[in-house]
């Protein structure tokens, strides 16, 4: 494996709370896990900016220090603030590196040095001890704000529910920071919307200071309503094939797909129409890597169409990052 890549500081950086997302690679230089001192101990951990395009987490962080300035924080902070050089393009991320949230333990191992830096990452807050962790992300498509855990348990129900009624429990794909986390704290992944959306990063600075004045997250069961989902299908195109929404393309998605999300679709529902004599032009891969296409979709006289009830999430217009990560997953309402 390669060198790690990781700068560590128990001090916030000079012009952090002044800078944009694009800026932070001449300030941090590359990766950085920033250490700051609170009135109790564990840290709460919180890791933004996985995917350069997603800056709602770095928003939040920054409006949450400027509000205690130069006040003790109510709990030790530790920020990772992942991959700067792709923020600086406004990218997920950029060729030639793997996405940062792919690269943690538990994942496929790859020579990838940035998967080298994740365990240093790792293996030092578990030192450190975690209090909880708390990984921000954005949507490309249109979604409700949502928590995603992958452990089903008081504790992490108590930290998602924090944040959302919608509760979205998955163990697909490995390698993700939350999964990592789950080994040792409360773990949660937040979704806050479009990226930058006023509302999205309120919510997110809002939640994060909750989290910091919790004495902690028991194991009582939960009071309040909530709704919880299960993620059994993660749906790719095929690499080989041409996507859009115009004719002409080999894979026309339906122009209205961004309003699937969050909504419990019939049987018969229509994704996509395509052009070409090929089995699978989308593959559903289940929570344990297998192809199960045939069990969620039906391709007829180039009409590609739900072979079951149900309910999507993530489903994007961005053609760049159904490419890179996938059209959307789908999910089942699960009993609690």
């Amino acid at each position: 494996m390669k060198e790690t890549c990781l700068r560590e500081t128990n001090q916030l950086p000079d012009r952090f709370l002044e800078a944009d997302a694009k800026q932070l690679k001449s300030i941090l230089k590359g990766p950085t896990l920033i250490h700051l001192k609170g009135k109790l101990s564990p840290p709460l951990f919180i890791s933004v900016l996985l995917h350069g395009n997603e800056t709602s987490g770095f928003l939040a962080v920054k409006a949450l220090l400027k509000k205690y300035g130069n006040k003790q924080l109510p709990r030790d902070l530790s920020i990772f603030v992942g991959n700067v050089d792709a923020a600086e393009k406004g990218l997920r991320y950029l060729p030639g590196q793997p996405d940062y949230n792919r690269i943690w333990p538990g994942g496929p191992k790859t020579d990838y040095k940035e998967q080298g830096m994740a365990q240093q990452v790792f293996e030092t807050m578990k030192a450190r001890g975690v209090f909880a962790s708390v990984d921000i992300h954005n949507n490309t498509g249109k979604n409700p704000h949502y928590a995603c855990i992958n452990v089903v348990s008081p504790s992490f129900l108590h930290l998602a529910t924090m944040f959302s009624t919608l509760v979205v429990y998955y163990l697909y794909p490995k390698g993700v920071q939350s999964f990592a986390f789950a080994s040792i704290a409360p773990s949660v992944t937040l979704e806050c919307g479009l990226d930058a959306d006023r509302e999205g990063v309120k919510h997110a600075a809002n939640y994060l200071e909750k989290c910091l004045n919790t004495p902690a997250f028991g194991e009582e069961p939960i009071q309040s309503p909530f709704e919880l989902f299960h993620t059994i299908g993660t749906v790719t195109v095929d690499s080989n094939l041409s996507v859009g929404f115009d004719q002409g393309v080999d894979l026309q998605l339906c122009p209205e797909i961004e309003g699937y999300n969050f909504k419990e679709l019939k049987q018969g529902t229509l994704f996509a129409n395509t052009n070409r004599k090929v089995n699978n032009p989308l593959i559903v891969k289940n929570e344990h890597g297998n192809d199960v296409t045939s069990d969620f979709f039906a391709l007829e006289k180039g009409t590609i169409k739900l072979t079951k009830k149900v309910m999507p999430a993530m489903l994007t217009k961005d053609l760049r990052v159904i490419k890179q990560d996938c059209l959307c997953y789908l999910m089942e309402r699960c009993p609690h």
